[in-house]
């Protein structure tokens, strides 16, 4: 029974299992998780996980809250304002890109993919709202990187929902075919291209403009 003023934060323990199962799961996979095999894996029981958690599915429930607490420490580290200033969709984009391609997120990326679309699968499960949030997640980042007087408009929501779709897609080419070549060629000249549109919106000159006149 739960008891007024009570700490109900984790023991050493209790974390050092959560991030044991969670290392496993980046390597295995959640779908096909099994407590047995990944009790033995982690120096536990399935008695002592289902203690902790009350089910798998509050086991998997914890594993992508782990996996969200990742995604947001990635986004928290990217400089998207600089001071007052906005940086600019193209560079946050850039930024976001070149920690997709790195291969030491390469499990990470696939176990996100994974709850991505088993929450579109099973809404009503223990992956509910994960796809839902993660976009958010992205759009919130990717809004914060605009200028002020465009981040709530139309084009603004579109533009960035354009850019968190190029990003998507790209990277679900490279943990496919693991082309990271192509796909940053393909991703850079999208960026290019919203780049040469906000510099004529703001009247600035296409830096290829420039080059091309001298």
């Amino acid at each position: 029974m739960a008891v007024a003023g009570e700490d109900f934060s984790p023991s050493a323990r209790e974390s050092e299992l959560l991030e044991l199962a969670y290392q496993y799961a980046l390597v295995h996979g959640l779908t096909d998780l099994s407590l047995r095999p990944l009790a033995t894996a982690i120096g536990s029981s399935p008695r002592v996980l289902l203690y902790l958690y009350g089910s798998k599915d509050g086991l998997i429930r914890a594993l992508l809250a782990r996996a969200r607490a990742d995604e947001l420490d990635l986004l928290g580290r990217l400089p998207s304002r600089n001071g007052e200033r906005s940086t600019g969709l193209d560079v946050v984009a850039e930024q976001i890109w070149s920690w997709l391609v790195d291969t030491h997120h390469r499990g990470l990326l696939t176990l996100w993919v994974e709850a991505y679309a088993r929450s579109l699968v099973e809404p009503g499960g223990s992956w509910a709202g994960f796809a839902r949030a993660t976009v958010e997640d992205w759009l919130s980042l990717l809004a914060m990187a605009q200028p002020a007087a465009e981040r709530n408009t139309a084009a603004g929501r579109a533009g960035r929902s354009l850019v968190l779709a190029v990003l998507r897609g790209a990277m679900l080419d490279v943990l496919a075919t693991g082309d990271v070549v192509r796909t940053t060629e393909a991703v850079h000249q999208q960026l290019a291209t919203l780049r040469a549109a906000n510099n004529r919106t703001s009247g600035q000159a296409d830096p290829a403009d420039v080059h091309a006149t001298e």
